[in-house]
């Protein structure tokens, strides 16, 4: 069933964005996604991200700003997408669960990640096939000002 927007959260730490893994239960198919999801009746959009990350990464995040507002690509689930980044208030990031039992059925998060925003050559061989997330860590990237920006060859993994 369409839905109408996805709010979903770049958590941004020491120049890393996390990013989770799903992976089909029948065909084994991966993809890389920035964590998030629809909204409950009553939330607001700043929880409904806090939730969906808590629920996705295990994390606790804070809301610092609407970074990314657009349509989304035609034929998915959601017709518009809005992605705030955050930052880490506590926990450790880990591979969540889906509470939703239709996806849970279909999908398994099993996998989380941080990719070294400074760095895209390391790993934007796991993303450039992805027709919605390339694109939006690309915009995300370009957003927070590192689009263009020498990589650092001394940089440090979270």
């Amino acid at each position: 069933m369409p839905r109408h927007t996805r709010y979903q959260g770049a958590i941004v730490r020491d120049h890393h964005l996390l990013l989770i893994r799903h992976q089909h239960h029948d065909d084994g198919r991966t993809y890389w996604l920035v964590p998030g999801g629809g909204i409950e009746p009553g939330e607001s959009e700043e929880d409904c991200v806090r939730r969906e990350l808590r629920e996705e990464t295990g994390l606790e995040v804070q809301i610092e700003r609407l970074l990314v507002d657009e349509a989304a690509l035609p034929g998915g689930i959601y017709r518009w997408m809005k992605t705030y980044l955050c930052s880490v208030l506590s926990g450790e990031a880990h591979p969540g669960y889906e509470p939703e039992e239709e996806a849970a059925a279909v999908y398994a998060i099993v996998e989380v990640r941080w990719f070294d925003l400074r760095a895209p050559q390391d790993w934007f061989a796991l993303l450039n096939s992805d027709p919605i997330t390339a694109p939006l860590v690309r915009q995300i990237r370009a957003a927070l000002g590192y689009a263009g920006q020498v990589e650092n060859p001394h940089r440090e993994t979270p």
